[in-house]
């Protein structure tokens, strides 16, 4: 009997333990132990279901509050063919895209992202023109991209640089602070000044080299995709498609079923691994507890300064190139009021804030408007964003601090009237949970699983890797499976067959 050990119980981890799960239903002689130091599955995957105590009337109401990532993208299928093969598919929740708005503060007020807008770039012609979010001056150097030239990549040249050098160059300093930073810096919690846009958005350096402006780009991709919806339309009754995808019952319903179609007997929660080392037979962890457990392979699905401390046992090189992978802290909070008492037009999904706004809030959803069910009847709920690369030492804060904090923010950017008093908060804190894909990322990367591919039986997973959304988490663990199968001469029915699109 092989066994893997896998050290994380994220979505990544989870990953990886249900490919193994599968390969022994396929009949080989393989199982796993996973290890998570936290008391639960999930990782940054965390749901808390609260009761609505304060409509007693009402049997069973309820918010659903998402501490981390509230959605994946729809694009991306490893989600969808999870949650197929778990039986959760038909609880996917697309957003309410009735009440679809982006608001984005700038100067002291909120404007709607005009649309049209693709990422950061205009492909309609009189939002654009007519929009108060930029100047005059921005809108002009911003048209300017359609004629100013494509960089010269030399051939066979590595074509990249950082979000900041490439928005300014195209499309001017204010589209950059106005609109790239939020949006796409956003997205990664990263500094645009550093942030690599060949390890994180690849498509747009392409988009360059293939159209030579961004703007025909996005042009030519929304005539793409309209031309799909065209051909495809939905069918009477179906689910719509929307652009990101959440669940039901919060996003952590995918992790729960996840552990469920691996197995809990093999999952062991509370547990932190102190040390890893190589044996003659592959590998053996020690717990803090002080006992061991031993495997043939091992997969490491944590985030990289933990990866890091791992791995400097088993491989200097691997454990250097972790250490340089940078990472943020954040947080998010959670308040629920009741909608009458709130003074503010609910349909929006959320606000954005630009750093050059100098908020202490990054960013606010209006849960219970972008997903339904979010909240109960008559209630709302807001998540604000607090922490990031430029705004570390939010974290230092307490939780109440931080609620009061969210809670100023929300009055005097939103318009949420001061004497709405919340129904309750909640504080989830990521320490050192967003990994920054510098200049050079993918280097790191590749050194990494240069060095896994001389070490028979080691892999490592996640989202400091190639890719922080939850798909990209997912296939980061079954990759290292695959690594780890393959050198054993073990071929999966399910990686014979290609791959389709299950959504």
């Amino acid at each position: 009997m092989k066994r893997v050990i896998i050290i994380g119980g994220g979505v990544a981890g989870l990953g990886a333990a249900y490919k193994v799960r599968r390969a022994a239903d396929e009949g080989h002689d393989i199982e796993f132990v996973l290890l998570e130091k936290d008391g639960r599955v999930g990782g940054k995957v965390a749901t808390e279901i609260v009761a609505d105590e304060w409509d007693p009337v009402k049997a069973g109401a309820r918010f659903i509050v998402d501490g981390g990532p509230d959605c994946f993208l729809t694009e991306k299928p490893a989600v969808h063919r999870i949650a197929k093969l778990l039986g959760i598919f038909d609880d996917e929740l697309p957003t309410d895209d009735s009440r679809k708005k982006t608001l984005i503060l700038s100067r002291g007020r909120l404007f709607e992202m005009p649309d049209g807008v693709m990422m950061f770039a205009p492909t309609k012609f009189v939002p654009f023109a007519t929009t108060g979010l930029f100047s005059w001056p921005g809108k002009f150097r911003m048209a300017m991209d359609l004629l100013i030239p494509k960089k010269e990549v030399p051939t066979g040249a590595f074509n990249d640089e950082t979000l900041e050098s490439f928005v300014v160059r195209r499309m001017g300093r204010e589209c950059l602070d106005r609109l790239a930073e939020p949006l796409v810096g956003g997205v990664h919690a990263s500094d645009p000044a550093v942030m690599s846009l060949a390890a994180t958005f690849p498509r747009l350096l392409e988009m360059e080299q293939t159209y030579g402006s961004l703007m025909r780009g996005f042009l030519a991709a929304r005539k793409k995709v309209e031309e799909m919806r065209r051909k495809y339309p939905p069918k009477p009754g179906e689910k719509p498609r929307t652009f990101f995808t959440s669940f039901v019952n919060g996003m952590a319903e995918l992790p729960e079923a996840m552990a469920d179609g691996a197995g809990r007997d093999n999952i062991r929660t509370g547990v932190t691994v102190t040390a890893a080392v190589r044996t003659a037979s592959g590998f053996e962890v020690t717990l803090d507890d002080g006992s061991q457990v031993e495997g043939d392979a091992l997969i490491v699905a944590t985030e990289s300064w933990a990866a890091e401390r791992i791995a400097r046992q088993l491989d200097a090189e691997i454990a250097d190139n972790l250490a340089a992978i940078p990472t943020s802290s954040s947080a998010t909070v959670s308040v629920a009021f009741r909608e009458g008492e709130v003074g503010v037009d609910m349909d929006a999904f959320g606000v954005l804030c630009p750093l050059v706004e100098n908020r202490a809030l990054l960013a606010a959803t209006y849960s219970s408007t972008k997903w339904p069910g979010r909240a109960p009847q008559g209630k709302v709920l807001f998540r604000g964003f607090v922490g990031g690369p430029h705004n570390q030492e939010m974290l230092d804060r307490t939780d109440d601090a931080l609620v009061e904090l969210v809670l100023s923010e929300l009055r005097s950017i939103v318009g949420v009237n001061p004497d709405a008093e919340p129904l309750f908060a909640r504080v989830f804190r990521w320490e050192g949970g967003m990994p920054q894909y510098t200049l050079g990322h993918l280097d790191r990367v590749a050194q990494i699983e240069e060095r896994c591919a001389q070490i028979p039986g080691l892999a490592f997973a996640g989202g400091s890797y190639r890719g922080v959304g939850l798909p990209n988490c997912i296939e980061s663990g079954e990759k290292g499976v695959a690594k780890v199968l393959a050198e054993w001469g073990i071929a999966l029915e399910e990686d014979t067959v290609e791959e389709k699109r299950v959504y």
